[in-house]
């Protein structure tokens, strides 16, 4: 057989089977975690587009919802106490956070392949920032991670 025959099967191969290589990421809404009081567990998430991010809440108390997509972007407002699952396929910083700790400082970042939008995230992250009554820092801290 000709070689181009084989480049052309294992061209389809690997875009047949793309979407079975995308992950699956689970996030916790928690009222303890490893930054403290309420918190979203890991808070600061990479996946690559494609990827499946689930957010599981322990309680009834907590909801996720998106307050910052890329252009194009998934978005998404969970129901108290209700688990929510969203396919990011652009690239880009997702900012959300759980609405009724939102002055506790509950927040959270993904970040989807590049971060195209980082300075649009900043900017909303002062601005979330300024409602926290506790944890002002907590959200500038998770974008300090952001490569």
């Amino acid at each position: 057989m000709p070689l181009h025959f084989f480049s052309k099967a294992v061209l389809a191969f690997a875009l047949i089977s793309a979407p079975a290589l995308a992950a699956e990421h689970k996030i916790q809404m928690l009222n303890q975690g490893l930054d403290g009081m309420m918190t979203f567990e890991p808070a600061y998430l990479a996946v690559q587009p494609g990827d499946t991010v689930a957010f599981l809440p322990t309680g009834a108390a907590h909801n996720s919802r998106s307050v910052l997509s890329p252009e194009n972007g998934t978005s998404w407002n969970g129901a108290m106490g209700e688990k929510v699952t969203v396919t990011l396929e652009q690239e880009g910083i997702y900012l959300y956070q759980c609405d009724p700790h939102l002055a506790l400082g509950m927040v959270g970042v993904i970040q989807v392949g590049q971060a195209k939008n980082l300075s649009a995230a900043q900017k909303q992250a002062q601005t979330l920032s300024s409602r926290f009554a506790v944890n002002k820092d907590r959200l500038s801290q998770y974008l300090e991670k952001v490569e």
